[in-house]
């Protein structure tokens, strides 16, 4: 990766960790508040980010002609298998038990929140166990 995409990418993390962190988003009890309906906070955060992207997607490609990084705009189309549904399932299920997912996790632990440092090693194992047996084989 060349340095100044290098800087874009760090940049990029940094902004998106100091939002999770404003958000309140690095806070367990905070997430777990909003999916129990008790808290609609971050509702606003999720409308805002939503609203944000969905412009951004429709402007930018009319501004630029290529992207900065890539030879053309473009989506692949969706690939929405058994595998990939039951893997959103098992997602959702540990976020909805923890009230950590990994974007959080990790701005979590700039914040000084040690604690998630089990949810992410849970993360780390799943994510291990999924490529060892459950990953496609090469040809």
């Amino acid at each position: 990766m060349r340095p100044i995409a290098l800087l874009q990418v760090f940049l990029a993390g940094g902004l998106f960790g100091l939002g999770l962190t404003y958000s309140s988003m690095v806070q367990p009890e905070v997430v777990l508040s909003f999916l129990t309906f008790n808290d609609f906070g971050l509702l606003l955060v999720l409308g805002a980010a939503t609203s944000f992207t969905f412009v951004v997607y429709q402007i930018v490609p009319r501004v630029r002609k290529t992207p900065l990084f890539g030879a053309q705009f473009g989506s692949r189309p969706a690939n929405a298998r058994s595998r990939t549904l039951l893997g959103a399932v098992v997602f959702g299920v540990g976020w909805g038990i923890s009230g950590v997912c990994p974007g959080p996790a990790i701005a979590a632990l700039g914040s000084g929140n040690w604690p998630v440092l089990y949810a992410l090693g849970g993360m780390l194992a799943g994510a291990y166990l999924q490529g060892r047996f459950f990953a496609p084989k090469p040809q």
